[in-house]
């Protein structure tokens, strides 16, 4: 159990409905907070929103997807004394692969999953030299269980999750601890209106975000290495990860909701090349 007067959380993604939600209840338990936002957000507890000194709340912007944001994120958190790291920064994706962009896999993977990896590889000399370190990744259900119409999220999310898996046990020797919580589907401006409707026509569970922070306060008052939330999300992810191929009928009424809005590229057929003619 860490203590809240002695923490200092970088927070990512806070401008976001789970972050705003997250750093209302971190701040209410004592904990300062210096959050990391694409856009300019105000820093009441500092004058300079680039270089926040003081406890309380702060903001840094930064793009978290350049290498340059995350040298400069790093660098104020170091500056800043943060031993604790909270990754909910994060990009959505709903819908048929077929209807998926290459930018948009791009954007997504380097948002979801490149963007944690790298943030966190720059501030690990910094955390393990605090006392109480400790990363907090918000992964994601959905990163456990493959869901029709989250083939590139669910992706994202599972190389979170292996992430913070192996990390974890690379760093067991060391003070520095690793932590995963993974939401259901949350009630934020995330959600598009496409994947309200499929939520409702699949019967899919929502919690607020105000829910998903209390979590977060349960996970940083434990020493447990992954929390999921929601049931029956919960059970779903024990039992793919034991018998997945066995679930796939169950995810039927997902698919019949799921409809590409255009038809899967077709490859250009191959030419084949024309024999040359052999002299007569």
């Amino acid at each position: 159990m860490i203590t809240p007067a002695a923490t200092r959380v970088l927070l990512t993604g806070a401008s976001g409905g789970i972050g705003q939600a997250m750093a209302t209840a971190l701040l209410a338990r004592g904990y300062a907070v210096l959050g990391v936002s694409r856009r300019l957000q105000p820093a009441p507890a500092s004058s300079d929103a680039n270089m926040p000194r003081q406890s309380g709340l702060a903001w840094i912007t930064a793009d978290l997807t350049s290498t340059a944001g995350v040298a400069a994120v790093s660098h104020a958190a170091a500056e800043w004394g943060a031993n604790v790291l909270v990754h909910a920064a994060g990009e959505p994706a709903f819908g048929t692969l077929a209807d998926t962009t290459p930018e948009h896999m791009e954007q997504v993977l380097r948002c979801n999953l490149w963007a944690p990896m790298a943030l966190t590889r720059a501030l690990l000399p910094h955390l393990g030299r605090v006392p109480q370190a400790r990363v907090v990744l918000v992964g994601s259900a959905l990163g456990r269980i493959g869901l029709p119409g989250f083939a590139l999220y669910g992706a994202s999310k599972a190389g979170l999750h292996g992430f913070a898996e192996a990390l974890r046990r690379e760093l067991a020797d060391t003070p520095i601890r690793v932590q995963i919580l993974a939401p259901r589907s949350t009630r934020t401006g995330f959600n598009s209106s496409a994947v309200e409707a499929y939520n409702r026509a699949t019967g899919s569970a929502m919690d607020s975000p105000q829910h998903v922070a209390q979590a977060l306060l349960a996970l940083l008052d434990s020493a447990d290495a992954e929390r999921f939330m929601g049931w029956p999300e919960r059970l779903a992810v024990r039992l793919n990860g034991l018998v997945g191929p066995l679930l796939d009928s169950a995810f039927r009424k997902h698919s019949r909701h799921l409809q590409p809005s255009t038809a899967a590229p077709v490859p250009a057929p191959i030419a084949t090349p024309t024999s040359a003619r052999s002299p007569s």
